[in-house]
C-alpha cells in the first residue's frame, strides 16, 4: 500500500502512471461511516437526472451536500451554486468553499468525510465508480440500468459485499404503490397460476454512428468516454451545459443499451419482482422471428412463466384467472375487485417503501438492505442484456441463472463482459 500514489489529473499523466490509473490512497480503502446527524453526501454526475436527485436530497433535514463532480465544468459549478445558495437561503453558510466540485471522481472519493455517494453518470461508468465508492466505505445510491455487462454485475456485487455496504438502486418504482400492490397481488396468487408477463418498454441498443463535432472548452472528454472506445465528440452524447432532457447517449451499445436497458430497469424490474426473482432469473431466451426486430424476445422461467418484450410501455402479468396491467400511477385489474384488495391480509408481505431515496438513507442508519439492494438491481440488469443479445445475436439462449452462466452451447462468454479503452480496466480495479 506504501506505494501506491495519490491521484493526479487524468490528462498529465505520465506513461507509467497510466497504467494504475484506478488507485486511490490507503487510507481511503478502510474510511468508515461515521456515526453522524447528517448523512454527509457527494454527487457524480450533475446532468438533469443528477440535479434531480441532488434537488430531492439537498431539501432534507439529515443530508449535507458537500460535494459534486461532472466533467462539464458549466454544470459542476452550476450545481456547486444551487448548494451553495440554498444553505445560505435556509440558515447555512452559502460561502464559496461550503461545496467543492471536482472534474474527477477520484477526487470525491478521496474525501474521508463523504458518507454516501450519489452516481448519476452515463451507464459506462457505474460499474467503475460503484467498485470504487464500496472500496472508499461509501454507501452508494446509483442510478439504473447498474451495469454496462454481466461480468460488471457480478463485480460490483462482491464489492459492495465485502465492504459491507448500503447500495440503493435507482430502479424507483418499488417504492411506489402501485407497482407494490400488482407485485404483491401476482405474488399471493390474486391472478391464479401466473402465465405471462408482457414487458413493454422500446428497442435494443445499437452501435454509435454520430459524426465528429467540435467540443467546446470546459469539458474532459477523454473522461466522460473512460473505459468506452475513443470516438469524436457529439454534443447528442454530452450535451454542453446545464440541459433539461435526458441526453441520448442511452441509445448506443458503447454507454447504454437502448430502451432495452433504460426502460427496461424499470419494468423488468417489476416483473423480477412479481416473479420472486430477485436473486435469479430467466433459463432460456429465445429471439424475436424476424431480424431488426424491436419486440418479440421471449423468456422462460424454470417455473414455466414466459416473458414477453412488447413495444409500449408498462407490464401485463396475465394468470390463469385474470390480469393487471401497471404503469407510473396505472393500476388496471380484472377482476376490477383487486384495486380494492387489502394487502395486509396477504401471506406474502413485500417490502414496503413509499420514499426511495428515504429508504436508502434510513438504511445508512440500521445498515440493512434497501427496497432495491444491489443484488436486485444486478439481477435486473442481466435479464436486459440477456434481452439485448438475443436481438443483437437472432440466436435462441439457454443461461443457468444460479452461476451467471450460458449452457448447452449456446451463447458467447465475450457477451458477458466487453472491451475497455486503455489505461481502464475492470480487473485492475478489482483487484487493487
Amino acid at each position: 500500500m506504501k506505494t501506491m500514489l495519490r491521484r493526479r489529473s487524468f490528462l498529465r499523466r505520465s506513461a507509467a502512471a497510466l497504467a494504475a490509473p484506478l488507485i486511490l490512497p490507503s487510507r481511503v480503502w478502510s474510511a468508515a461511516t461515521p456515526p453522524s446527524a447528517k448523512r454527509r453526501l457527494g454527487f457524480i454526475g450533475n446532468g438533469t437526472q443528477g440535479r434531480y436527485l441532488m434537488g430531492n436530497f439537498i431539501k432534507r433535514e439529515n443530508v449535507a451536500v458537500l460535494a459534486v463532480c461532472d466533467v462539464d465544468q458549466t454544470r459542476r459549478l452550476n450545481a456547486k451554486r444551487i448548494v451553495e445558495e440554498h444553505y445560505a437561503k435556509n440558515g447555512g453558510s452559502g460561502a464559496p468553499g461550503v461545496c467543492q466540485a471536482y472534474t474527477d471522481f477520484r477526487d470525491l472519493l478521496a474525501r474521508p468525510d463523504l458518507d454516501g455517494v450519489v452516481i448519476a453518470t452515463p451507464d459506462h461508468w457505474h460499474a467503475f465508480i460503484g467498485i470504487l465508492a464500496a472500496k472508499a466505505g461509501k454507501d452508494i445510491y446509483c442510478e439504473k440500468p447498474l451495469t454496462q455487462t454481466i461480468h460488471e454485475a457480478r463485480a460490483l456485487v462482491k464489492a459492495v459485499r465485502r465492504h459491507e455496504r448500503v447500495f440503493q438502486v435507482g430502479s424507483m418504482q418499488r417504492s411506489s404503490r402501485e407497482f407494490r400492490r400488482a407485485c404483491q397481488l401476482v405474488r399471493n396468487g390474486a391472478l391464479g397460476k401466473l402465465q405471462e408477463i408482457h414487458v413493454a418498454v422500446g428497442g435494443p441498443g445499437k452501435w454509435c454512428d454520430l459524426p465528429a463535432e467540435t467540443s467546446e472548452p470546459g469539458l474532459d472528454w477523454n473522461l466522460w468516454l473512460g473505459p468506452a472506445p475513443w470516438r469524436e465528440y457529439n454534443a447528442v452524447l454530452s450535451p454542453r451545459g446545464v440541459h433539461t432532457h435526458f441526453p441520448n447517449w442511452r441509445a448506443y451499445r458503447e454507454y447504454g443499451g437502448g430502451m432495452i436497458t433504460d426502460w427496461g430497469a424499470h419494468h423488468f424490474d417489476i416483473a423480477q419482482w412479481g416473479l420472486g426473482m430477485d436473486e435469479s432469473g430467466p433459463v432460456e431466451i429465445l429471439p424475436a422471428n424476424q431480424p431488426d426486430a424491436q419486440e418479440g424476445v421471449r423468456l422462460t422461467y424454470a417455473d414455466g412463466t414466459v416473458v414477453i418484450h412488447k413495444s409500449g410501455n408498462g407490464i401485463t402479468f396475465i394468470g390463469s384467472e385474470g390480469r393487471i396491467y401497471v404503469n407510473r400511477g396505472k393500476f388496471e385489474s380484472t377482476p376490477e375487485s383487486l384495486v380494492e384488495t387489502p394487502l395486509e391480509q396477504h401471506k406474502i408481505q413485500l417490502y414496503e417503501s413509499n420514499d426511495h431515496l428515504g429508504d436508502w438513507l434510513q438504511c445508512m442508519g440500521t445498515r440493512k438492505r434497501p427496497i432495491c439492494d444491489v443484488e436486485v438491481g444486478t439481477r435486473t440488469v442481466s435479464v436486459c442484456h440477456l434481452v439485448n443479445h438475443a436481438y443483437w445475436s437472432g440466436q435462441r439462449i439457454l443461461w443457468d441463472p444460479k452461476r451467471e452462466a450460458f449452457v448447452g452451447g449456446t451463447g458467447d462468454k465475450s457477451w458477458l463482459t466487453r472491451l475497455y479503452r486503455s489505461p481502464w480496466s475492470l480487473d485492475q480495479v478489482v483487484k487493487a
